[in-house]
Order: C-alpha cells, then sequence, then structure tokens
C-alpha cells in the first residue's frame, strides 16, 4: 500500500513570497485609497466640519441639484467628446501606421517607430506649453505655416475659442499618444504567422486585400484592448488639460473633464471652497462609469472576439 494517500501537499509559501511585494503595494496605493474614496462619498460634513454619515445624498445632489449638476453633466459630456476624438482619430492613425510599418521592405521601419513614439515619453506639461506657443496668435507659427499652403483664412486662436478648444486639446493628446496604440497593434501584426499571409499572396491577393481579410480580423481582440485602454486613459486625464487651462478648464469651462471637476471640487479653487466628501463623489462616478466601460469590454466585446484569436 502506497504510503503517498498519508502525504499532505506542501502548502506552495514561494507563491506567496512572491505575490506578497507587490499585492502589499498595489492595496497600499491602489485599493485603498479607493475604498476610502467610496467610503467618504457616503459622508458629508456640517458647519463645523464634523462629518456625518448622508448616504446617496451626495449622489443626489451631484446630479440634480443646480448648483452641482451642470458642472458635473458638462465635464461628463466633454470627457465623452475627449474619448471620441481619440477613438475616431488616434486609434484609427495608429491602425494605418502599424499596417505600413508592418509592410515588407520598408526601409528607416525602426527610425520611423522611434520617431512616431517619442513624443509619449515626453512630458505632458512641455507638450501644453509648446503647443500653446505654436498656436498663440500673438507669437505662434501656425499661422505663418497656414500662409504658406494659401491656407491662412483658416487660422483661429483654437485654444481660446469655447466651440474648438476641447477638440484641439484633444487633438495635441492624440499627437502625444498614437504611437501606443501603433506600437501595440503592430505587436500584434507581428505574431501573425507568414504562412498565412503567403498563401493569400500566392492566391492573389494584395497588399490591402491581404490587411483587410486575414490580418485585421486576427488582431481585433488587439483593436479591443487599445480601445478599453483609451476609454480607461481618457476618462483619467487631468494633466494635459491643467497644463494649458489650469484647474478652471476655460474658456467658460468648455474644457472642463471629469478630472479638473474633481480636482476643484476636493481642493478648492480660487472662490470655490473644497469639499473632500463631495470630490469623493466625483472619483466615484468616474471610477463608476469606467467600470460599466470595462465591464461591457469584458463580457460584451472580450466574448465575441475570441473566435478570431489565433
Amino acid at each position: 500500500m502506497s504510503s503517498s494517500r498519508g502525504i499532505s501537499k506542501k502548502f506552495p509559501l514561494h507563491i506567496v513570497v512572491f505575490l506578497a511585494p507587490a499585492t502589499l503595494v498595489y492595496t497600499l496605493f491602489m485599493i485603498y485609497p479607493l475604498a476610502d474614496s467610496i467610503r467618504l462619498s457616503f459622508y458629508s460634513a456640517d458647519e463645523t466640519g464634523a462629518t456625518y454619515f448622508a448616504g446617496l445624498t451626495n449622489y443626489i445632489v451631484m446630479v440634480t441639484d443646480p448648483d452641482w449638476s451642470g458642472a458635473f453633466w458638462n465635464s461628463l459630456k466633454n470627457n465623452f467628446i475627449f474619448f471620441c476624438v481619440h477613438m475616431l482619430v488616434q486609434n484609427p492613425i495608429g491602425l494605418l501606421l502599424a499596417a505600413l510599418l508592418s509592410l515588407p521592405r520598408v526601409r528607416g521601419r525602426n527610425t520611423y517607430r522611434t520617431l512616431l513614439f517619442m513624443p509619449t515619453m515626453l512630458s505632458v506639461v512641455i507638450i501644453g506649453f509648446v503647443w500653446q506657443l505654436i498656436l498663440s496668435p500673438l507669437w505662434g507659427v501656425s499661422e505663418t505655416l497656414l500662409a504658406y499652403v494659401g491656407l491662412e483664412d483658416w487660422f483661429r486662436p483654437w485654444l481660446g475659442e469655447e466651440g474648438t478648444a476641447l477638440v484641439t486639446l484633444s487633438l495635441i493628446s492624440v499627437w502625444q499618444f498614437v504611437g501606443i496604440p501603433m506600437m501595440l497593434i503592430y505587436a500584434a501584426l507581428l505574431n501573425i504567422p507568414d504562412d498565412l499571409t503567403e498563401a493569400a499572396v500566392i492566391d492573389g491577393a494584395n497588399h490591402f486585400w491581404v490587411f483587410w481579410y486575414v490580418k485585421l480580423p486576427l488582431i481585433l481582440p488587439t483593436i479591443a484592448m487599445v480601445s478599453i485602454l483609451t476609454f480607461v486613459g481618457n476618462f483619467n486625464a487631468f494633466d494635459l488639460i491643467y497644463a494649458v487651462k489650469g484647474a478652471l478648464a476655460g474658456p467658460n469651462f468648455s474644457t472642463d473633464i471629469m478630472g479638473t471637476l474633481f480636482y476643484r471640487t476636493f481642493f478648492g479653487f480660487q472662490l470655490q471652497i473644497g469639499s473632500p466628501t463631495m470630490g469623493a463623489t466625483v472619483a466615484t462616478l468616474m471610477f463608476l462609469v469606467i467600470l460599466v466601460g470595462v465591464l461591457f469590454y469584458l463580457f460584451v466585446i472580450q466574448r465575441r472576439l475570441q473566435r478570431y484569436t489565433l
């Protein structure tokens, strides 16, 4: 009779040792602040500054009270515009650049890849300051450059007009971060077996049809992942708007997004008094919007794309 039946399997202690540092850091700096922000959003403060449990009052006030709801719905709408510009401009351009770089016999592929990705490594403050100088109606070079091609009548103070400021900032962000979707999609294209593309070429397909009917269906999971990363990143955006337009996100709050609204609400700015409880409410609403988007990706989009995986 084998004696192995009485031998209990040892607990894999080495797994705990390897996971403990990362788990501890993530819990301390991510999970705990998130949980505490959600907890704080259910409290309110009286005239003396003492906090008391208020339930869902802060959420009701944020979405219905005229003193708060206007700023909240405006920032949420602007955030969706900010995201849509990235989805409709940044990701298609990233896909196009990745497809061009993956073509055979492209000279200087590594140089182009480095130059396109380089703005991503620059500070957002530097990017915002440089583009402010470029687009400035007083000393910027954009009007002169447009004059060279006969389009000087198209020049406007794009960062100073309510109708164009948000789209202009979105395009600046696209210019900076287009290298990220390009590199992710480019890596996915490189993982496609050469046998598939060679068989399509032998059958008489050109580069466009090879990409459209062979490569694109295979990289759809990567495109979906890029889309959800864009969604999460855009609804966490703050630094570019703050660097260019400040916490007031002018002109007339036309570039105000959830991040700048949270900053003004939590810390206060100029004549607005900071409220940690209402700021935590804004942060929790940001988290809920992102959570809904991520769950939609995981349970709807990702399941439909599983059949395209290699």
